[in-house]
């Protein structure tokens, strides 16, 4: 410290002394000033801070989660709707039989050969579940091939003997009219054996009671259709075994659907109207007779053949593949590729093209 800072602290300390009143009210004074210039800061400081912009993030809200039926492809309304169990149907298609029930509703319908000459359906249904579905008829060994990959309870009135013997194996889900009547009945308004019907409130119950609660299995790549720019494939003709069997389609633009005709008459389902899938798969396969009893027929449907693909008003010439039982059959082009099958019900025809058999369009 210099000499002079010394003497002005001397001086200062002597005024203080001369005058001890004033002195302590000043140093009052100044502690007080100096408390509230802290106070001061201090709320100019939690001020400033509350009234500061504060950054807000904005998240997005998260995409919906679009569920689709591993069936059908058709958007469903959560994720339990697509593990649910699949059923698989036999119902009789002779004209004692028509119309159907329940079919319309079906996800997927495969169509072959009985006997005689008589076609029959295999429907299968996941996401929906008709009140009706009838009548029920028989099973064949062919109609097993195609249900066994869909992991499918497989309802139906007996059978014959090689299909009997796969599907009471064990390891497929039988619920056979013969072992489980009360899940079935015979309407009073047509002739045996033309009348057994069931519904799915039966079935539900049949199915939970045997543990047949899920199913999983291949499903086929699905896409939104579009009508196509050209038409190609407007009509339909695929010849089966005579005129009552024969089958027509007429594409819908609107509706993007293929409306079906047998028999020379509008395919229709009792309760729902027309039926009209959104995919016609003719499937090209073989016929010969069955030694087992010596009517029924014998329908090739592991392997390989020809096929073609209807939807959206065009065709894809194709080929269909089933390595095994177990394999889901696949539908491929002319590269080998994988073809998209449109949204909806697809319907899928085992033509006996070694029996007079035909697939034609326009």
């Amino acid at each position: 410290m210099d000499a002079i800072h010394r003497r002005a602290i001397d001086r200062l300390k002597g005024w203080a002394s001369a005058h001890p009143k004033l002195s302590k009210l000043l140093i009052g004074v100044g502690v007080l000033v100096f408390v509230f210039a802290i106070v001061l800061a201090s709320l100019l400081l939690s001020t400033k801070s509350a009234t500061a912009p504060v950054a807000t993030v904005i998240e997005e809200p998260p995409e919906p989660i679009i569920y689709y039926s591993p069936l059908t492809g058709v958007e469903v309304k959560d994720e339990a709707t697509t593990k649910k169990a699949v059923t698989g149907i036999m119902i009789e298609n002779s004209p004692d039989a028509r119309p159907q029930s329940g079919v319309k509703q079906a996800g997927v319908v495969f169509e072959a050969v009985a006997e005689g000459g008589i076609t029959r359906f295999l429907t299968l249904y996941q996401e929906t579940k008709p009140t009706l579905v009838g009548p029920v008829r028989s099973v064949r060994m062919y109609f097993v091939d195609m249900v066994v990959p869909f992991q499918a309870s497989i309802a139906h009135v007996g059978g014959s003997y090689l299909a009997l013997k796969v599907v009471r194996n064990g390891t497929n889900r039988d619920i056979d009219q013969f072992f489980n009547p009360g899940s079935y009945w015979r309407a009073t308004d047509r002739w045996a054996p033309h009348n057994v019907y069931t519904n799915f409130t039966k079935l539900n119950a049949l199915n939970k009671a045997k543990g047949y609660k899920t199913s999983k299995f291949e499903s086929w790549t699905r896409t939104d259709g579009e009508p196509a720019k050209k038409l190609t494939a407007k009509k339909i003709d695929i010849t089966m075994s005579g005129p009552l069997f024969n089958i027509a389609y007429a594409y819908d633009k609107k509706t993007n659907t293929y409306k079906r005709s047998q028999g020379g008459a509008p395919h229709v389902d009792r309760e729902k109207g027309r039926i009209a899938p959104s995919v016609v798969i003719a499937m090209e396969t073989t016929m010969t007779a069955v030694t087992e009893d010596g009517y029924r027929e014998k329908i090739k449907a592991i392997g390989s053949g020809k096929a073609k693909i209807f939807q959206g008003g065009t065709v894809i010439k194709g080929k269909w593949i089933k390595k095994d039982r177990k394999s889901q059959i696949q539908f491929v082009d002319s590269k080998g590729k994988e073809i998209e099958l449109f949204r909806g019900q697809t319907w899928i025809t085992a033509v006996p093209m070694n029996r007079g058999g035909a697939v034609a369009w326009q």
